[in-house]
């Protein structure tokens, strides 16, 4: 299932935001954003999630333009994923991700047998089914990153949005996290992944857009765009690409 944005802008009150942003995000490819705070990443994300409704240009998804879609009916379509963080709630896990059924059934119903099989298998296939009574408050952020994905999965949508999810994980959940999101869409999910990291652009994604001042500075395949220019570009720091045997890696200049 395709996401095609063309000629997208957004301000809030007369502040520009995104600027005549197009691109396309095809079935089974992982495409991942960059830039820096505030260069309209999240903004991007609220308009097509519907949030933020007041925008030009338009946002289609399997064909049919967004705009016009009650989010009950976007919701079959559209999955939003949130970073980990803390909560204060006492839910299990299996009641986060039944939180994903929602639109299945009738806004008064309660999840039913149907609703809690969809569910369990979305944690079985990403191998958490055994945390399914644990509470949610209760586990690493890198097990919360995991059921909130088990929770779109569970939303039956193939159109993922992932806004920085490895922000407040440690270097070994970052690569499980980001294994698993290159797995969904080698299995032909279309995953929209914003990160403040391009290292992560160039391991695991099929596609990267760079974001400057609200517009699109550069977009394909990240081997491609992504080098020393964008980068000092992006972020204002320098930093050599390097290759090795294990994949191009950027390394800093202030780096020894």
């Amino acid at each position: 299932m395709s996401l095609i944005i063309r000629d997208l802008s957004f301000a809030y009150e007369k502040k520009p935001v995104l600027r005549d942003v197009s691109f396309e995000a095809k079935n089974g490819q992982l495409l991942s954003i960059l830039g820096p705070n505030g260069v309209g990443k999240t903004t991007l994300f609220k308009c097509i999630l519907g949030i933020e409704r007041k925008y030009s240009g338009t946002i289609e998804a399997d064909g049919k333009n967004t705009a016009r879609m009650s989010p009950r009916i976007r919701s079959h379509l559209i999955a939003s994923i949130p970073q980990a963080h803390p909560v204060s709630f006492r839910y299990t896990a299996l009641d986060m991700v039944l939180m994903g059924t929602g639109h299945l059934i009738s806004p008064l119903a309660v999840p039913g047998p149907h609703e809690h099989e969809i569910a369990r298998e979305a944690m079985e296939r990403l191998n958490i089914g055994h945390l399914a009574e644990k509470p949610f408050d209760r586990m690493s952020g890198g097990e919360q990153q995991l059921v909130y994905i088990a929770r779109a999965l569970a939303q039956q949508a193939k159109i993922l949005l992932m806004d920085e999810p490895t922000s407040s994980l440690d270097y070994g959940n970052q690569l499980l996290v980001l294994g698993v999101v290159r797995q969904l869409a080698s299995e032909g999910y279309t995953v929209l992944l914003s990160t403040h990291n391009p290292q992560h652009a160039l391991w695991y994604s099929d596609e990267a857009l760079a974001l400057c001042d609200g517009r699109v500075l550069a977009l394909g395949r990240p081997g491609d765009v992504i080098g020393e220019d964008l980068i000092e570009r992006l972020y204002g720091r320098k930093a050599a690409l390097v290759q090795t045997a294990y994949g191009p890696l950027l390394v800093p200049e202030e780096v020894g």
